[in-house]
């Protein structure tokens, strides 16, 4: 039983074991036990969960005793301790990353170079001998060796292993890799502590994207290969959106480094809940891949490897080949969850809206298609846009557009506004059918100047993705969140166009703010580079 004020300590377990808690959390982890009742029919147990450096101690588990072995995993593995683990690991790639640039390593390379170092640790005779070897040049060639042996032990080869053999090359080749051995052991040895150590604890993250997108935040590498990657909170929250499960079909034919297919994986292996023939299967032959750029086709298997498989089924092509199509329709795939890569100015580039399109083909009747794409997708009532448009309500069903916060891509130094795009496949749209339109602008997340956009507070895992969700699957209108709304082609698809303002809510402070937003966009300025 808990006291009221909070500050009953000698009276109430709870509030005895938050004071010692709160003393405690100034220098450790503390996971504190509240034990109260007379006998075992009447025994509670309370737990609480207060990390290093935090004021506030949070409630955990269920109200029963567990073996400690229990205690130990759902710590390390709740929601609390994965922000703080990945915190310092942002921390850590920023140090990495300027490591990696004092020695000449290329910003496209160095995601890649971290994933093969991954790959190799899981080998035990690497992981215990690279320490050992006293010449820079053969420390390079067995790490490269290694690599390719694990790649071709699970029978990739062909056009595949070629195409990973010419970037593994950039190992033995790279004049401090091959030169210098102190940098390449302390490389490898901070890999291992940092981030495979991490990997090991919070399985099924896709850490080499988000390594990739915090290398990228400090270099202008690939705007000009459209790639933008998704943010692993909007991948998992998209996944959820198509309602993946053990049994679905995961098609992406936008892959990228694979972040989409990592989410879907961790719902997909929780879902089996311990069935390991079901988890072989799911990652043998229920993930579904293509991607055609060469040096992301590489960071997307060397991904999926690092998550112990998935990788048999990434093609390493263009999704509009009709042989790549035709074999991707044999898997029968139920769920698409895609970003395409964002048009630049030159006339050959597809749509973003050709690559739904084409992701739709595929999938099974009845199968949920979830994309996210520049707003523009959705605002076109003339043109191939518009075109794009009448064809998808002619033979699949548009479901739900959320409009999303208008810094998503800050991360990744992609200013678009964008939207999600949930639909049907392979069912004309019905003429009156209302769409769920979701205004979710405001997702919890903060920007801070050396992490990037995060979700300091928790405020988005614990909170708004349950309410986005909810509200989308219980098709709610609610008030400044969501509306529903009957459209064609010739509609705007997005909730601002059919939203009522509150006026009521607005301050004088909200009208400076905005005034003083537009300035600054006269000026050319950013407000958080002043």
């Amino acid at each position: 039983m808990k006291a009221k004020t909070g500050d009953r300590y000698a009276d109430y377990a709870t509030d005895g074991v938050k004071l010692y808690s709160s003393f405690l959390a100034k220098g450790f982890d503390v996971l504190s036990i509240a034990v109260s009742g007379e006998n075992l029919k009447e025994l509670k147990a309370s737990y609480f969960l207060q990390l290093k450096g935090e004021q506030i101690a949070t409630t955990v588990f269920d109200n029963k005793l567990l073996p400690l072995n229990d205690l130990y995993d759902g710590y390390i593995k709740s929601p609390a301790k994965f922000r703080q683990d990945y915190q310092t690991l942002l921390v850590f790639s920023k140090t990495l990353n300027d490591k990696l640039h004092e020695n000449k390593i290329g910003e496209d390379e160095r995601a890649f170079l971290i994933g093969c170092v991954l790959i190799a640790l899981e080998d035990d005779n690497f992981s215990k001998t690279y320490a050992t070897y006293a010449n820079a040049k053969q420390l390079a060639g067995y790490l490269v060796i290694t690599v390719r042996n694990a790649f071709e032990n699970d029978k990739t080869s062909g056009k595949k292993l070629e195409t990973l053999d010419a970037r593994f090359s950039l190992i033995k080749t790279n004049a401090t890799l091959s030169k210098n051995l102190e940098v390449l052991k302390e490389l490898i040895t901070d890999i291992k502590d940092n981030i495979q150590n991490f990997i090991k604890t919070h399985e099924y993250f896709d850490v080499l994207g988000q390594l990739y997108i915090e290398f990228l935040r400090y270099a202008n590498a690939d705007k000009g290969l459209g790639i933008v990657l998704t943010p692993p909170h909007i991948t998992e929250f998209m996944a959820e959106v198509a309602e993946v499960n053990k049994d679905s079909v995961v098609y992406d034919n936008c892959t990228g480094t694979g972040g989409f297919l990592v989410s879907a994986m961790s719902i997909m292996i929780k879902d089996a809940k311990g069935d390991k023939e079901k988890e072989k299967s799911i990652k043998s032959s229920q993930i579904i891949g293509v991607e055609e750029q060469a040096k992301i086709f590489v960071l997307a298997c060397t991904n999926m490897f690092i998550h112990q498989d998935g990788k048999s089924n990434i093609y390493y092509d263009s999704c509009f080949d009709p042989n790549v199509t035709a074999d991707v329709k044999t898997k029968n795939p139920t769920v698409g969850l895609l970003n395409p890569p964002y048009k630049s100015n030159k006339k050959s580039d597809k749509d973003e809206c050709e690559f739904i399109l084409a992701n739709l083909d595929c999938l099974q009747q009845g199968g949920r298609c979830v994309a996210i794409v520049p707003m523009s997708e959705v605002l076109a009532t003339s043109g191939k846009i518009y075109e794009f448009k009448k064809q998808v309500l002619k033979l699949h069903t548009l479901e739900a557009v959320f409009s999303m916060p208008d810094e998503l891509f800050f991360n990744s130094k992609v200013g678009v506004v964008s939207c999600i795009m949930v639909f049907t496949a392979k069912r004309p749209h019905p003429t009156n059918k209302e769409v769920y339109f979701g205004y979710y602008k405001d997702d919890g997340f903060v920007k801070r100047k050396t992490k990037g956009r995060i979700d300091l507070f928790g405020k988005f895992e614990n909170e708004i993705k349950n309410q986005w969700i909810a509200n989308y699957r219980n098709r709610k209108s609610v008030h400044g969140l969501s509306v529903l709304k009957n459209v064609t082609a010739n509609d705007e698809w997005c909730a601002e166009a059919y939203m009522e303002t509150d006026y009521s809510n607005l301050t004088i402070d909200d009208f400076a703010e905005t005034i003083k937003q537009f300035a600054l966009f006269k000026l050319g300025l950013n407000k958080d580079e002043k």
